[in-house]
């Protein structure tokens, strides 16, 4: 069985967000109508603590987009954004969900980031999407979502080497810098992975 993974789509990332993605809300009738083409479909969603430590907020004299480290790994700055319980952390009322089956909640960490949807970023604590997958008998995966040279690709990276067939909808995703895009995609489509 194939299943589709719909990253992020949440408002923090959409155009008025903290930390919105050119055009995201663009997906979101593409995504509602990859939906329908698959049995089964789940989401990832950013779930920060306030205080999370991959916020610029958190870091004196910091500011957005400037790196540092965290827990001994580089970390990007970022704006506040999906901070766990908030209206920017949730899914826009257009976007369809009928059809997710679960929701994989990522980032709850303070201490460390977490980009895919199937580990933190230092692979220390899996969010258990793996092994629902399995579960189901999947085979195969296709990543969608916000954005493309983060989140989308890390989780891609990361189903391949959990041993998946990985496929990157490229109509069905967009990036922050389509230059970090072209660079990442070409890491991934090294490691085996497929766009589509």
């Amino acid at each position: 069985m194939n299943a589709l993974i719909i990253v992020d789509m949440q408002h923090d990332f959409l155009p008025g967000g903290s930390l919105a993605v050119a055009g995201g809300h663009e997906l979101i009738p593409i995504i509602n109508s990859l939906q329908e083409r698959y049995e089964l479909v789940v989401a990832t969603q950013d779930w920060h603590p306030p205080d999370h430590g991959s916020f610029a907020s958190q870091h004196e004299g910091m500011r957005p987009f400037e790196t540092t480290t965290l827990q001994g790994l580089p970390q990007v700055l970022w704006p506040d954004h999906c901070v766990q319980g908030s209206y920017g952390a949730q899914f826009p009322e257009t976007l369809h969900s009928k059809k997710m089956a679960a929701v994989f909640r990522k980032g709850m960490d303070r201490n460390i980031d977490s980009y895919s949807g199937f580990y933190d970023n230092g692979r220390r604590r899996r969010t258990g999407l793996t092994g629902f997958l399995m579960e189901l008998n999947v085979r195969e995966v296709h990543v969608c979502g916000l954005a493309a040279d983060y989140c989308v690709f890390f989780t891609a990276m990361d189903s391949l080497a959990e041993g998946f067939q990985t496929v990157i909808l490229h109509e069905a995703t967009k990036a922050i810098d389509e230059e970090s895009m072209a660079n990442k995609f070409d890491i991934f489509l090294q490691k085996g992975g497929k766009l589509s």
